[in-house]
């Protein structure tokens, strides 16, 4: 039986998308998403926010389409798919942390950064091969016209 290991997660763009060239002839496009969880407090009546991040890679074969880039953009809204992963790391002052880590497989522009140099008469369909060989899959995405 198949088993399936997927977490949805829609959120903003902390910042632009960054490129880096592994070996194999793989790149990584790494990219940290905000999901906001709003509540009131019930003994304050305040309005409260809680902010995760979680850092995003998008895995792809290098000299392949890097459309995506023109899209992941600081301040943008995305829908993405991937597999979830934890990562634990010392920082500076000796103290264990654990981040939040998701190999993408797919990824939705739900509403464009203002930062974008996009047009909205572009092709916005990318589809790749399924080459799960890679570090963690590879991405698809799309855009609706009306979003922009």
């Amino acid at each position: 039986m198949a088993t399936v290991f997927e977490t949805r997660l829609i959120g903003n763009l902390g910042k632009d998308a960054t490129v880096r060239k592994m070996d194999r002839g793989v790149v990584a496009i790494n990219f940290p998403v905000a999901h906001n969880k709003n509540w009131r407090d019930k003994r304050t009546g305040e309005s409260r926010t809680k902010t995760t991040w979680v850092n995003c890679t998008i895995w792809k074969k290098e000299g392949s389409n890097m459309r995506i880039l023109d899209f992941l953009k600081s301040g943008a809204l995305v829908e993405i798919v991937g597999t979830p992963y934890a990562k634990a790391f010392q920082q500076e002052d000796g103290t264990i942390k654990t981040e939040i880590r998701l190999n993408i497989a797919r990824t939705n522009i739900l509403r464009s950064s203002k930062n974008t140099t996009a047009s909205s008469d572009d092709d916005f369909n990318e589809e790749n091969d399924n080459n799960d060989d890679l570090y963690g899959g590879m991405d698809e995405f799309t855009l609706n016209e009306d979003d922009f």
